[in-house]
């Protein structure tokens, strides 16, 4: 094994070392399941629960009493991201096939597997392009909630053993590609804005 290490060129020799290290923190974050059920069944419901719940808060901010229109704008954003991000996530996968970190041996799987292959993340993806698009229209409290709930997401994906952390790491990328394209492209008070706006 080492002689063929040497042997490779110098390029893919690093690949393979950050390949290495990337299973290597993914096992040690999933190493940590399995030991504490309270922990186990908290990381289960976010990694379930998450994305849809994200989803609910941001569909809530379009009846808030305070900054209503803007507000709707960013929801609006908030979701053109999020599709977008998903459907870039989909071109990517016709070109990338990685296999799941479980059927790699480098993981123990909570829950169900999954039908899809592991990267990029669309939890990572989803979560992340809700946060940025609250940050990018300059609503820090809320964008923190956010991220926070990204972040708790995204560990959760490699904590129950369906992901890797690069896996994870190149969903976020890609909701944060997606979101500002959506912020270049979509401008509020627009016409096509403000009859969306007008919904409800």
């Amino acid at each position: 094994m080492h002689q063929v290490l040497i042997e490779l060129p110098a390029g893919l020799y690093l690949f393979d070392e950050r390949l290495a290290m990337d299973a290597a923190i993914t096992h040690w974050i999933n190493s940590f399941a399995g030991h504490i059920p309270f922990v186990d069944q908290a990381m289960i419901a976010i990694t379930q629960a998450g994305v849809p719940f994200i989803v609910l808060v941001v569909v809530l901010q379009w009846w808030s009493r305070e900054n209503r229109q803007h507000l709707r704008h960013v929801a609006i954003c908030a979701g053109l991201a999020f599709l977008l991000g998903l459907a870039i996530n989909q071109g990517i996968l016709l070109f990338i096939h990685r296999v799941r970190p479980y059927d790699a041996g480098v993981s123990n799987l909570l829950i169900a597997k999954s039908a899809d292959w592991s990267f990029p993340s669309d939890h990572a993806t989803a979560s992340m392009s809700v946060a940025m698009a609250f940050a990018l229209q300059r609503l820090p409290w809320r964008a923190l909630a956010f991220f926070a709930m990204a972040f708790l997401i995204c560990l959760s994906r490699i904590y129950v053993g369906t992901h890797y952390v690069t896996d994870v790491l190149g969903g976020a990328a890609t909701g944060i590609v997606a979101t500002i394209a959506v912020r270049a492209l979509y401008r509020e008070n627009s016409k096509f804005d403000r009859f969306a706006k007008s919904i409800l």
